[in-house]
């Protein structure tokens, strides 16, 4: 089988919050290995904080539409979160700030959506 059918039998196996879980994981590590270079690797850093970005403001977008029917209060905390990773990541890029809040907040939206632990569900 081919690297291509297997990602596309794997996708097709995933429910929704699997697939968000595991783009989380994908932008996290970006976020992660941008942390760790040189502030004169732009690119990377760059890439890694509009990525972010646009997984927040898809994320806010979405919570924004009318058809959402997720609760109103989450929606809006999720829209307040995108805007905040917004400043941040502009505040990064200015030497002003670091990567970790970033990556706290999604390690936290991670958590969420792999939902409660064994010991906490019994």
């Amino acid at each position: 089988m081919s690297l291509q059918a297997y990602k596309t039998a794997a996708t097709r196996a995933e429910n929704p919050r699997e697939m968000e879980y595991r783009l989380f994981g994908q932008v996290t590590r970006a976020l992660m290995h941008a942390a760790t270079v040189d502030r004169t690797e732009i690119a990377t850093r760059i890439d890694a904080l509009d990525w972010n970005r646009r997984l927040w403001t898809a994320l806010a977008t979405d919570c924004s539409s009318e058809g959402n029917s997720m609760d109103k209060a989450l929606r809006a905390q999720i829209i307040s979160i995108s805007l905040f990773v917004g400043r941040h990541s502009s505040a990064i890029m200015r030497g002003e700030e670091d990567f970790e809040p970033l990556i706290d907040i999604n390690r936290m939206i991670m958590q969420g959506l792999a939902g409660p632990s064994p010991a906490e569900a019994a």
